[in-house]
């Protein structure tokens, strides 16, 4: 259903320290940089047929966050969404909600993790057991 998932940054280069950390844990490379024709800078995540971009605003305004908007990454196994979670913290993400762990509820088990990144972008790590 989706091509791509684009947040804005207003430090691209924490923005990518802080991403090649943390999609790293999912198994993303670096990413490719794009100097777009207006001077603002992109970074493009490819990994499993999918693709993150970080980019400056290109209508130079200030990089905000999606209140009540939560972009959540599918991972392998409970162990990787405690990775993703703790190395986002260790790279100046903020934990939100509940500790990583089990929630039960409507849609069945899964494992989650959240945290915000520097800009403040909610992001949700899950494992769904099979």
């Amino acid at each position: 259903m989706f091509n791509h998932i684009m947040v804005g940054s207003n430090d691209i280069e924490r923005s990518k320290r802080f991403y090649d950390a943390v999609l790293g844990t999912l198994g993303a490379g670096e990413p490719f940089l794009n100097k777009a024709g207006t001077g603002h800078t992109r970074l493009f995540y490819r990994h499993d047929g999918g693709v993150f971009c970080v980019t400056e605003p290109i209508n130079g305004e200030d990089a905000t966050s999606a209140n009540g908007g939560t972009i959540g990454f599918k991972c392998n196994s409970p162990e990787q969404v405690k990775q993703f979670h703790d190395t986002a913290v260790a790279h100046g993400g903020k934990s939100v909600e509940d500790p990583p762990g089990l929630r039960e509820g409507n849609m069945g088990s899964m494992y989650l993790a959240y945290v915000r990144d520097p800009d403040g972008h909610k992001l949700c790590a899950i494992y769904r057991p099979k």
